[in-house]
């Protein structure tokens, strides 16, 4: 069963990483070319919303079963052990927390303008946070 989790869960995050820069270069052009905000933009930023919350419930399941995760949490002294068993699952919580209230914050908005910006600023935020947690050596 193990097996099965990592491998989805490394596969699973090349889908999720290319949504989420797929949201953030939207936000990005919609913000600076001033565009309306539309119903594919919406859906754009809630697909990556999806695939990055089902990316943290295989990664919860992974960290409990994995021996390189919950069970390896008091080794602090080596390094590889605790980027998966404190690092890479804290820091990327903290992003995916991003992504969500930039997911709540869109939908008070009014404005486009202020739409795209607040996708740019949480979403980029979030990707950011992600892209240095991901345990590199491990998934390439």
């Amino acid at each position: 069963m193990y097996d099965f989790i990592q491998k989805f869960h490394s596969g699973w995050a090349y889908l999720a990483l290319l949504v989420l820069v797929v949201a953030v270069v939207n936000s990005f052009i919609g913000m600076f070319s001033k565009k309306d905000f539309t119903s594919t933009d919406r859906k754009i930023a809630l697909f990556a919303l999806i695939a990055i919350h089902i990316q943290l419930l295989v990664g919860i399941i992974l960290y409990f079963v994995s021996p390189l995760g919950f069970a390896s949490f008091g080794q602090m002294a080596d390094k590889a052990l605790r980027l998966t068993s404190l690092e890479h699952p804290l820091i990327n919580i903290i992003a995916i927390v991003l992504i969500t209230i930039g997911w709540s914050k869109h939908k008070k908005l009014l404005t486009s303008e202020s739409k795209f910006k607040t996708f740019s600023i949480f979403y980029g935020l979030g990707l950011v946070l992600i892209l240095s947690r991901i345990p590199w050596n491990m998934w390439l």
